[in-house]
């Protein structure tokens, strides 16, 4: 089979197609037809590595869907033929987050991810995907979907009268406008594009801010709330916007710390908001298996679709990922095997 890995290119890493053996399944475990993969940041970061780790001979991207070819022993959860995706930590079934679930994370330094023709998994590791959505758009849902999901209906608590404030136009913030609007809130975007706001104004978003020509936003946030600010702060920026965030949040509001756009670094606002406020800062890596279906189910009744910008195949691997660099995206960047 052909599949993409990692390797060294001075200090930071490509990607090259090798052959691999076609993988045997296994007791427990499913072997998984790929048939569209979808890119995050996450995969930006492994590629610069910007985060220290060492993914050289892995195979790249968290986020895949197809169909099962072969079932080991002992599997009755899915059989021949069912269309699953994988999750993205292979570990984490349900319940509260343990640091033994990241060694599972999907495309990583100790994980083979989904950029291959064939996944082998455990069979607990895959969940079964909307009838509604093609392969190409149930890719886009383990990271960005689940982490949205996450954000807004397990931490968050949403609930109609809620005002969502979004930032950027990537998979995560895309995602959790569509799971908002479902759920009746109202919601207010970011962007560097009037272009891009218009489509977020197609998509539902009833207020939009050009962060660019507006750079102090958090102001036009509370005129835009009346000073009340927002219920909840779908946070991707990291450091460099944490304190707008914090500026924009209502009191007894909530921020969903999940990206990191901005960098590593830390925060050079005072953290005093969130006190000030009584404000809850959590933060958001994905989610479990259990949050996964969830999702599904959530999507199938409200016949949601993930937002695909663009769908390259599976040789344009690097062109994509410079692609995704380019910030240019709406939504997510998908790619057909």
């Amino acid at each position: 089979m052909r599949c993409y890995e990692f390797v060294s290119s001075g200090s930071a890493f490509a990607v090259q197609v090798v052959p691999r053996p076609e993988p045997t399944v296994a007791a427990g475990r499913v072997i998984v037809r790929v048939r569209a993969v979808s890119l995050n940041y996450r995969d930006l970061i492994h590629l610069r590595n910007e985060a220290g780790r060492n993914v050289a001979g892995r195979i790249p991207l968290s986020d895949g869907a197809g169909y099962v070819v072969a079932i080991g022993a002992g599997v009755a959860s899915v059989k021949v033929g069912d269309r699953v995706a994988g999750i993205f930590f292979t570990d984490w079934l349900g319940g509260r987050f343990e640091m033994k679930y990241h060694p599972g994370a999907l495309g990583g330094a100790t994980a083979d991810g989904m950029m291959t023709e064939y996944a082998d998994l455990a069979a607990d590791a895959v969940v079964p995907i909307p009838d509604h959505l093609t392969y190409e758009e149930a890719a886009c849902l383990p990271c960005a979907g689940v982490t949205a999901w996450s954000a807004l209906m397990n931490h968050g608590g949403l609930s109609p009268d809620d005002v969502v404030l979004i930032l950027g136009t990537g998979g995560v913030s895309i995602f959790a406008l569509q799971l908002a609007n479902a759920v009746g809130c109202r919601v207010i975007g970011t962007s560097s594009s009037d272009a891009k706001r218009e489509r977020l104004r197609e998509l539902g978003c009833r207020d939009s801010i050009n962060y660019r020509t507006t750079p102090d936003w958090e102001k036009e946030v509370a005129r835009l709330t009346e000073k009340r600010g927002v219920d909840c702060v779908v946070e991707v920026g990291g450091g460099g916007t944490l304190g707008k965030s914090m500026a924009s949040v209502a009191a007894g509001g909530r921020i969903a710390l999940i990206g990191v756009l901005t960098g590593f670094g830390p925060p050079s606002d005072s953290l005093f908001p969130i006190v000030a406020k009584n404000a809850t800062l959590n933060g958001i890596y994905v989610g479990s298996r259990t949050d996964f279906v969830a999702m599904n189910a959530f999507l199938a009744a409200k016949a949601i679709r993930p937002i695909i910008d663009r769908t390259f195949p599976f040789d344009a691997f690097a062109e994509s990922l410079e692609y995704l660099a380019t910030g240019s995206h709406f939504g997510k960047v998908v790619l057909t095997l």
